[in-house]
């Protein structure tokens, strides 16, 4: 697969899509551990919602969803049609659209994601954070491991690269894109592949504390990061990263 190609992907969203019934207690959650305010709902039943930080354009967005949650990401582009396109013929598949501004895909290996139409938005402020929500980390089981990754390096056109860490590898993003794409290599031979957030904290353990404190649940104690899941079950990790991190990383 080649990204020479690629669109030029002008913005990236995360989404925390989360069951109806836990939404109210979920994204108070969020927006408490971000800092961040709720943005009014919109929609036909008010199932979307946003992260709007104290400065600088948003990143995070919040869906209220029929089945069992869980993240997915939106890529704006100029050309939504085009990127379609192209997805597919990289192995992704359409699930739907909705007009011609958002087209719906999943990965080769599974994972949820849409094709966006830019607005312009750029950018992101980090300025004085001792943490962030900026990471979403693909969980991919071994069988597809090499077809999920070269899929989103095609894509994106951003170049894949290794980690000193054994089973990661990541997507050097252009320095206006406000979340980093993280690729985790599971022991599970096969299965979808699924996804989480990570934030880098300034402190990780004072921040175990208060997301306990805000109603979060301590799954695992790692040497680099902890695994947490939020009010609403879903897992995410608190990491040892600076909330600043040099461009492209």
């Amino acid at each position: 697969m080649n990204g020479t190609d690629a669109p030029r992907v002008r913005r990236m969203w995360v989404f925390l899509d989360t069951p109806r019934s836990e939404t109210d207690g979920s994204w108070r959650f969020w927006a408490r551990v971000t800092g961040s305010r709720l943005a009014p709902t919109r929609g036909a039943d008010g199932e979307f919602s946003t992260l709007l930080p104290d400065r600088g354009e948003p990143w995070v967005k919040l869906q209220a969803v029929g089945g069992d949650g869980g993240v997915h990401l939106d890529l704006d582009v100029d050309d939504v049609a085009a990127a379609a396109g192209r997805a597919e013929r990289l192995g992704a598949e359409r699930v739907g659209a909705i007009g011609e501004s958002v087209v719906v895909m999943r990965s080769p290996g599974g994972f949820p994601f849409c094709l966006t139409t830019w607005h312009g938005e750029s950018g992101q402020v980090r300025t004085g954070l001792s943490s962030i929500l900026d990471q979403v980390c693909l969980d991919i089981p071994s069988s597809r491991w090499d077809d999920e990754t070269a899929f989103w390096s095609a894509l994106t056109g951003w170049e894949l690269r290794g980690s000193d860490e054994p089973g990661f590898s990541s997507l050097v993003r252009p320095p206006d894109i406000p979340l980093r794409v993280l690729l985790q290599r599971l022991d599970d031979e096969d299965g979808p592949v699924r996804g989480h957030v990570d934030l880098a904290c300034t402190d990780r353990a004072d921040d175990v504390r208060r997301h306990v404190a805000d109603g979060a649940q301590v799954v695992e104690e790692r040497s680099f990061w902890t695994v947490m899941r939020d009010p609403a079950g879903r897992a995410y990790c608190l990491t040892d990263r600076s909330p600043r991190p040099p461009p492209g990383r």
